[in-house]
């Protein structure tokens, strides 16, 4: 045997017995990084219920659940029976359900037929329009109230559901139309021409062809215009004077007074104008992902 092959004789075992290791691919996590990583997101978790858990547990404390928020006894639905039964608010959220279901079904229409037109027509004034709806939204609230509020006074719709409709359309159209214009954008217009062929009108197409398409980026202005209408407390405050038609906005600040304010009382109230919004989310959420994500791009 030659000096060659015992020195390969001899370093072969040693290779072999060497323990294999493989490569850690780039998009693979070592173990320490997974742990910070699922910690920090249970920690953004947790701080995110939170303020949920907390409003929950002081609404159920009765008149000392904000005095001893924390304490885990003296359990009591007592403030929930009380808004129920003493207030007006059952009222209230009928008021905010028409007028923020008022202002989806009027704003999502306005919205989709606006960002259609800028999707798939050409006409004079087209990139001026666009722009206008991008100024109107650099406006804020305090501008706004009072130029509203004298139309709507011109108009006769102070102090009623359909004025307030028309004014939250006013702030949500723009923003919903930019989006769906996007969204629309994504559908091939090949569809629009497969329309024409089979004898439909504009309109037609556009109802019986690209709105079925569009469900996922009406799903989203659909979202976002209920809850516009749904918090908003400004233009509500200023327009609405008959405690009747109070939304439920307007109608908590009645639990706060010069000196003291109900807590029990505004979180229990809290906690019920959360089921409304959550359950829109709910039956919502499957098209809101691919609504969002659809008119970032094109193609």
């Amino acid at each position: 045997m030659t000096t060659a092959e015992k020195v390969s004789g001899a370093v072969r075992p040693a290779v072999a017995a060497r323990p294999a290791t493989r490569a850690r691919g780039r998009a693979e996590r070592s173990r320490g990084a997974s742990v910070a990583l699922h910690a920090t997101l249970v920690a953004a978790c947790l701080v995110a219920l939170f303020p949920i858990a907390f409003i929950l547990l002081v609404s159920i404390r009765g008149e000392s659940g904000w005095t001893a928020p924390l304490e885990m006894t003296g359990f009591t639905l007592s403030n929930y029976a009380h808004v129920l039964g003493d207030t007006e608010f059952l009222t209230w959220m009928l008021n905010s359900i028409a007028i923020a279901g008022g202002t989806m079904l009027v704003g999502v229409l306005i919205s989709a037929s606006a960002g259609y037109a800028l999707s798939r027509m050409r006409f004079p004034g087209h990139a001026p329009l666009m722009w206008t709806f991008l100024v109107c939204q650099m406006f804020p609230v305090a501008v706004l109230i009072v130029p509203l509020y004298n139309i709507l006074g011109a108009l006769g719709l102070l102090d009623s559901h359909g004025g307030l409709i028309l004014t939250y359309c006013s702030v949500s159209v723009p923003f919903c139309a930019w989006m769906l214009k996007g969204y629309f954008d994504t559908i091939p217009t090949e569809i629009d021409e497969s329309g024409r062929v089979d004898g439909l009108t504009p309109f037609g197409t556009f109802w019986r062809l690209i709105m079925p398409l569009a469900r996922p980026g009406l799903a989203v202005t659909a979202f976002y215009t209920f809850l516009t209408a749904w918090g908003e407390v400004a233009f509500a405050s200023q327009f609405m004077s008959s405690e009747t038609k109070y939304t439920l906005a307007v109608g908590l600040q009645t639990f706060v007074g010069p000196h003291r304010a109900e807590w029990g009382l505004l979180t229990a109230s809290s906690v019920l104008i959360m089921v409304p919004a959550g359950l829109l989310f709910f039956f919502a959420q499957r098209h809101l992902v691919a609504g969002l994500t659809a008119g970032g791009t094109k193609g």
